[in-house]
């Protein structure tokens, strides 16, 4: 009797049933509602837009997070929402992913009551879009060096800079965008579409993340009001600690587009004959792949199991994320080529996910921190010295 799934070590029976019920319930969702769909964005290059209320109606965005209507899930059954997701596409965890972790996060967590009291329920159904502005042309891996500029006059803060490969950026009704004020303090400020000066514009003709919205945010003496001010961000640190919560559900995510690769391949290499009527999957070579394949997305699975449990005890860190976002990318990476060299051809045909999802992850990979970014926290971590100054 052949192994069906991608459970091999039976990480089913750790769930608690609310956790499962969550990513029974995502799983539907994505194959009803996402998987019919997605293929013909992505070829077209555009964000199914048609599914954002029905997540919001679902308790998708900010599920984590505690009142104003969001669910309140733990980490675990949050992290199962962002693997289902994927599993679906990495544009629509991206998309869940940023509203969730990126905009209503730092609202949450570092805003005002009436910030809270305004965006957050209107974020949670998903009336109100968000975007998350950090990245620039000139500072990616680097978010210190951040040249966004936010100068004080009256009651207000003028801001001047660009923001790049933004997601959402362009469709969104409100952006968290952090800039360097005068006093050489980085904080967050939250800029309403159709505020004057602020203007986006939209990456055109991308190769991956194509079911996404990719942009530039441009601030041009746009004047955002004081109490638009995050007013618990004083730092870097902060926007720091949005990246922590991205980059744990990235870590989830990419299990779910693993698997899709995997159960793609598997199936694939039953029903292909080859060489006297023999499906593929009879042959070493074959078997090896598959093997490994599932033997690193069981080993990533217990990864974010563990890291889920240690952040809902308040014990995580930022290296322990690192390590997990690290190594579940590369391992999804690896697993979709492996699944489309066992599809061989029919590989980069859309009538399957696989170079859907090796091309979004190779997105995945460079966001949130790139695998070498992730390696160097790391190596800090373990031997107390900094490899980036």
């Amino acid at each position: 009797m052949a192994f069906e799934g991608v459970d091999f070590l039976g990480l089913e029976d750790l769930l608690s049933d609310e956790e499962r019920l969550v990513r029974d319930s995502v799983r539907s969702f994505v194959e009803d509602q996402v998987i019919p769909i997605i293929e013909d964005h992505y070829m077209k290059g555009t964000f199914p837009s048609e599914l954002i209320k029905p997540m919001g109606k679902l308790g998708y965005f900010g599920a984590n997070l505690k009142g104003y209507g969001c669910a309140g899930l733990n980490s675990i059954a949050y992290g199962l929402i962002m693997q289902e997701l994927e599993r679906g596409d990495s544009g629509l965890r991206s998309f869940v992913s940023v509203q969730g972790a990126l905009v209503m996060y730092p609202i949450h967590s570092f805003g005002s009551d009436e910030q809270k009291e305004k965006w957050l329920p209107q974020l949670q159904t998903g009336s109100a879009i968000g975007c998350f502005g950090l990245t620039e042309p000139d500072s990616g891996s680097n978010p210190a060096g951040l040249r966004t500029q936010a100068r004080k006059e009256g009651d207000e803060y003028v801001l001047n800079g660009t923001k790049a490969w933004i997601t959402n950026g362009s469709i969104a009704d409100i952006a968290v965008v952090w800039a360097r004020c005068e006093d050489d303090h980085i904080r967050g400020f939250l800029v309403e579409k159709g505020t004057q000066g602020f203007a986006t514009h939209d990456y055109h003709n991308k190769h991956s993340l194509r079911a996404s919205v990719t942009s530039e945010l441009i601030f041009d003496n746009c004047r955002v009001p004081e109490f638009n001010l995050l007013p618990q961000t004083q730092s870097l640190k902060q926007a720091l600690l949005c990246l922590n919560q991205a980059r744990y559900g990235i870590a989830w995510g990419t299990v779910g587009s693993a698997q899709a690769c995997y159960d793609t391949a598997r199936r694939w290499s039953l029903e292909r004959k080859q060489f006297g009527g023999k499906p593929i999957a009879s042959h070493q070579l074959v078997q090896n792949k598959l093997v490994h394949m599932l033997t690193e997305i069981t080993k990533a699975q217990l990864l974010v199991f563990r890291l889920g449990q240690l952040k809902d005890a308040g014990q995580v860190r930022h290296d322990q994320i690192s390590m997990a976002k690290r190594n579940n990318v590369a391992m999804a990476l690896e697993t979709a080529r492996m699944a489309r060299d066992i599809l061989g051809a029919n590989g980069i045909l859309s009538d399957y996910p696989v170079f859907r999802h090796l091309a979004n992850l190779e997105t995945v990979s460079t966001y949130e921190g790139t695998h070498d970014i992730h390696t160097l926290i790391i190596g800090q971590s373990i031997t107390g010295i900094s490899a980036f100054e």
